[in-house]
């Protein structure tokens, strides 16, 4: 009776350890004085790459304060930026997926978030971050990018390129 728990628990658990990453907040300015519930602000966090040992990503977006903001039921807005830096020898943990989501965070209670993606340019040797709302915004979603030149670290080489799932 024991197994068939234990496998249930493992088989739940494998969506979340390939899960994009989470990120953690580094910091928070206010922009904008609330009378009631919490001032609007502009957060920055930062994640690791779940799959690139030795990058990490900062992004800074927009927090919207109020009351309705304090309950969760405010829209923030859509502008996010994002800068990607290599923080260590660049390792690859696992074959990597072109535009592969490595984190998302909800900014409405329903329908809108905010993503970053990634890419890898084979001529310049270079992954690329891309940060963007999922709700279009005259058109289009606002976007902004980043990028890591696979470069060596220290005495350590430069990684070789990374594995591509098909």
């Amino acid at each position: 009776m024991l197994r068939p728990a234990l496998a249930a628990l493992v088989a739940a658990a494998l969506p979340v350890l390939a899960a994009p990453a989470f990120a953690e907040q580094v910091g928070e300015v206010d922009t904008a004085f609330k009378l009631f519930g919490a001032n609007h602000k502009i957060v920055v966090e930062a994640f690791d790459d779940p799959k690139v040992e030795g990058v990490s990503c900062f992004v800074s977006r927009a927090k919207t304060g109020g009351i309705s903001g304090s309950l969760g039921l405010a829209e923030d807005k859509s502008d996010a930026s994002i800068a990607c830096r290599q923080v260590g020898p660049i390792r690859f943990l696992d074959a990597l997926e072109a535009g592969e989501e490595v984190f998302k965070t909800r900014t409405s209670i329903v329908f809108k978030s905010i993503q970053v993606v990634r890419f890898y340019d084979p001529a310049r040797r270079t992954l690329i971050y891309l940060t963007y709302s999922d709700r279009l915004i005259d058109g289009s979603p606002k976007n902004a990018i980043s990028a890591v030149v696979l470069a060596p670290w220290g005495a350590q080489d430069a990684p070789g390129a990374p594995v591509y799932d098909d």
